[in-house]
């Protein structure tokens, strides 16, 4: 099977799990302040803690930011996480569109701002790709709201030559198996502001504020630490392999398009047709490993208050997602570009 993530670890993580084994220093060690050292550089952040979990990066950014009771505006296409947190924190979600990236529509996100008046404004990086950020920055400083950026899937993402989860207010971060930068469970919450960053810290050190234990272990963090070395090379890598997807596979294949001012990072290659059904069964069958994020959209899922989501209703029904990890083969890729081709009944690229 051709898998769509492959998480791959080498000597260098293997040592760094045998050295934290035989120093007997499994938490809050030197590789947990290392990673997060080396995290904020990367991102050009002031302040990165570490957490359990993106979902919980997420939670912990909201509750500093004081969502108790007031409206926060996601996009209708993310993963469930993104408004489970907004619940978790006691926030109230709102749900608007998204527009031709599959990221927040900033037209639709203005008038939801004026309706309802929110504390806090999550725009996801979906897929590897960032939002409209230089717009909804300035929606920001005009109705003045915060801006969370959800980076969970955009590792390395670039706009406008700013890393993502550096340019909102704060930002929060998985590392999750799948991710670009993975540690198997984990997450990150970063900010360059001072007075954000004391208020995450209350929600995370246990002292005069009532505190969660969410840290990470030494053996994430030092897996994280050697996995953020790799990430601009197999970022490259995954672009190469989105460029030949581009050029090799037609047939009425709706392929991601790179926004103006953004570097995509490719998390996951996400394609559109209307047969997707009937071409995730025929990929299995050639054993290549195929799947729809997501199937819902969040207002859905979990009954939010939403703007109308034509585009995402739309996109929906025909999103899938085939491999582009960076450890693919160019056998494999050409098998996965052969696959669908001939599942819409096409002929192999003269590429290929």
């Amino acid at each position: 099977m051709i898998r769509i993530i492959e998480p791959r670890f080498s000597e260098e993580e293997k040592e760094i799990v045998l050295e934290i084994l035989e120093s007997g220093h499994v938490t809050r060690g030197k590789w947990t302040a290392l990673f997060q050292e080396e995290f904020a550089r990367y991102l050009g952040v002031d302040y990165v803690f570490t957490v359990c979990s993106g979902t919980v990066a997420l939670f912990v950014a909201l509750k500093a930011l004081g969502v108790e009771g007031r409206h926060v505006i996601v996009p209708a296409m993310s993963f469930m996480a993104t408004i489970d947190a907004v619940y978790l924190a006691g926030g109230i979600p709102v749900v608007v569109d998204v527009d031709q990236f599959y990221t927040m529509d900033p037209n639709q996100l203005e008038d939801a701002v004026k309706r309802y008046n929110p504390k806090v404004v999550v725009p996801v990086h979906l897929y590897g790709q960032t939002a409209d950020m230089d717009a909804i920055m300035w929606l920001s400083d005009r109705y003045g709201f915060y801006v969370l950026e959800d980076s969970a899937q955009a590792h390395g993402a670039l706009w406008k030559g700013k890393k993502a989860g550096s340019i909102g207010h704060l930002s929060a971060f998985s590392f999750y198996a799948s991710k670009n930068v993975p540690m198997g469970e984990g997450g990150a919450v970063a900010t360059s502001d001072p007075k954000i960053a004391q208020e995450i810290k209350k929600w995370i050190d246990f002292g005069e504020h009532p505190a969660f234990n969410v840290r990470i272990t030494e053996f994430q963090a030092g897996l994280g630490y050697a996995q953020l070395k790799k990430v601009e090379e197999n970022n490259s890598r995954r672009r190469e392999i989105a460029f030949k997807y581009m050029q090799t596979l037609n047939g009425g294949f709706v392929h991601p398009v790179e926004r103006e001012g953004c570097l995509h990072v490719y998390h996951l290659y996400t394609l559109r047709h209307p047969q997707r059904d009937k071409i995730i069964e025929a990929l299995k069958v050639n054993g290549i490993d195929a799947r729809v994020y997501y199937p819902y959209l969040l207002h859905e899922l979990r009954g939010a208050e939403h703007l109308p989501t034509p585009n995402a209703e739309s996109f929906r029904k025909e999103v899938f997602s085939i491999p582009v990890h960076p450890y693919l083969t160019e056998e494999q890729v050409d098998l996965i570009v052969d696959s669908l081709l001939s599942v819409v009944g096409l002929a192999p690229h003269p590429l290929c």
